[in-house]
């Protein structure tokens, strides 16, 4: 791929502009890695985030194929020239990579690669990622011509602007957790104030109609009616708090755009690879519709927050007798007999008081070390 002055520039232009465009961070990792592999003429194009743990959070590549990647297996330990590229943080220019000392092998699915081309992203001090190429594009029908010093200059200054996009994404992410954060914190307050003083006063009327009603059963009864309007006070007030905490999105978008939306979320922002696959449902009673989520988030929050798990499937689906939700995780699972000793109690019952609600059930299937999958049908969709 030969470019003129100008059109060199065009393309650096188009591929920084690209980089910036986005906020969510998987997408600027996807947008890094398809510049990069355009602008430079490469077979393969792959950037890792690395974890605190000998692996990465997140990795994602461009030149292979979805049923190519399936087939690779895990993603890479940082081991090799990866390793190198985060531990060192200097760039990794090889005319072929198998030769190199380092090369640990890969997967029997994995494309083979020969040139090679990394350079790590740095924040400051701080390595944030590794980005690499592979196989350039060779117009020559045969022999190999490999990256060049300006190959590697350019990708450089990718990878500064990668470090740009990737940290301003970053920031963006968690500007909107912590706004999300002070919202929950504002309506629990509001839930509090509201409810809670309707509550005491319930409670201090009924203590009054109790000590009143053997030397004076008139007065009592004034207070039990007392009892009955503050009692119906406080169940407005809930329900207003209830109406106002369900998701303006479930009512716009419906039920799969909405947990579509919610797992993407889930996905960029747990080390935890979250999918999301719907297919064949139609609208169902708003009811049904809001604790099929509350199912999927509670079962969501479990997963991602005490099982360890490295995969998160959610899966709703249309069957003969209604609509089905499916959340299964691969995670460190449990005996759901001993529910109360391993500290799910109330998520479960919540989750069956919800399903039960709509008319439908909920099933747990665990086993200590074998994962967890919660299923939850309800009828109609």
């Amino acid at each position: 791929m030969s470019h003129g002055p100008r059109s060199g520039l065009t393309a650096v232009s188009s591929a920084l502009l690209a980089m910036s465009r986005h906020l969510e961070v998987r997408d600027v990792l996807k947008t890094i890695v398809a510049s990069a592999r355009e602008l430079l003429d490469a077979q393969y194009a792959a950037l890792g985030v690395p974890d605190d743990h000998g692996g990465f959070a997140q990795f994602v590549v461009d030149g292979v194929s979805d049923e190519q990647w399936k087939a690779i297996g895990p993603l890479p330990r940082q081991h090799g020239i990866l390793a190198a590229m985060l531990q060192e943080a200097t760039p990794e220019r090889l005319g072929d990579v198998r030769k190199d000392p380092r090369f640990g092998g890969w997967p029997a699915a994995h494309p083979d690669l020969v040139d090679f081309l990394g350079l790590p992203i740095r924040d400051g001090d701080e390595v944030i990622g590794a980005l690499f190429l592979a196989n350039k594009n060779c117009p020559k029908p045969t022999g190999t011509c490999g990256f060049t010093q300006d190959d590697e200059e350019l990708l450089g200054i990718l990878a500064q602007h990668a470090a740009i996009a990737l940290t301003n994404a970053r920031l963006y992410e968690r500007s909107r957790e912590l706004t999300i954060a002070e919202e929950r914190s504002r309506l629990a307050h509001e839930l509090h104030d509201a409810v809670s003083q309707k509550l005491f006063s319930l409670r201090l009327t009924a203590q009054a109609a109790t000590a009143l009603v053997d030397r004076d059963p008139a007065r009592a009864k004034d207070e039990l009616h007392q009892v009955a309007t503050l009692a119906a006070e406080a169940a407005d007030e809930l329900r207003a708090a209830v109406v106002e905490l369900r998701p303006a999105a479930l009512e716009e978008d419906g039920l799969v755009a909405t947990l579509r939306t919610q797992i993407q979320v889930l996905d960029r922002a747990h080390t935890a690879r979250v999918t999301f696959t719907g297919h064949g449902v139609k609208a169902l009673p708003a009811a049904h519709e809001e604790a099929l989520l509350r199912v999927a988030q509670e079962a969501l929050h479990n997963a991602l927050r005490h099982s360890g798990a490295e995969h998160v499937e959610v899966t709703l689906h249309r069957r003969d007798t209604g609509t089905v939700l499916r959340i299964t995780d691969d995670g460190s699972g449990f005996d759901p007999r001993t529910v109360r000793r391993a500290g799910r109690h109330l998520g479960l019952v919540s989750m069956r008081d919800r399903a039960n609600g709509t008319g439908g059930r909920l099933t747990v299937r665990s086993a200590p070390g074998e994962g967890t999958t919660i299923e939850m049908e309800v009828p109609g969709g």
